[in-house]
C-alpha cells in the first residue's frame, strides 16, 4: 500500500513543479504512462483478491514500464514505431480493461 501512495504523491508533486521532459523522451512518454497504468490497476487487483505483495508491484511496474519503452524504441530504430506503438497501447489497454473489468465486479457484486 505504501508504493501506491508514494504513486500518488509523485503524481502531484510533479502536477505541482511541472518537471520539463527531455525532447528525446517525449515520443516514450504516453506509452510509460499507460504501462504504469496497467501496473496499478494490477495491484489494485490484487489487493482486492487478497493477494497484493508490494515487491511484486514494485518489480511489475518498472517492468512494465522499461519493456513497453524499450519496444517502442526497437520499433523506432526498425521504421515501425508508430505500429509496435499501437500494438503496445492495445496489448495494455486490454489488460487495463480485463483488470478494470475484476475491480468492477468485485465491488459491485453485492
Amino acid at each position: 500500500m505504501a508504493a501506491i501512495l508514494g504513486l500518488i504523491i509523485g503524481v502531484v508533486i510533479g502536477i505541482f513543479l511541472k518537471p520539463s521532459i527531455p525532447v528525446e523522451l517525449q515520443p516514450y512518454l504516453p506509452i510509460m504512462v499507460v504501462a504504469a497504468l496497467d501496473a496499478l490497476l494490477g495491484a489494485a487487483r490484487s489487493y482486492f483478491e487478497r493477494s497484493f505483495n508490494d515487491r511484486v508491484f514494485v518489480i511489475s511496474f518498472l517492468s512494465n514500464v522499461v519493456i513497453a519503452t524499450l519496444l517502442v524504441f526497437l520499433g523506432n530504430q526498425l521504421g515501425v514505431g508508430s505500429q509496435l506503438t499501437t500494438a503496445v497501447i492495445v496489448v495494455l489497454g486490454i489488460r487495463i480493461f480485463s483488470n478494470t473489468s475484476a475491480i468492477r465486479r468485485f465491488i459491485f457484486r453485492g
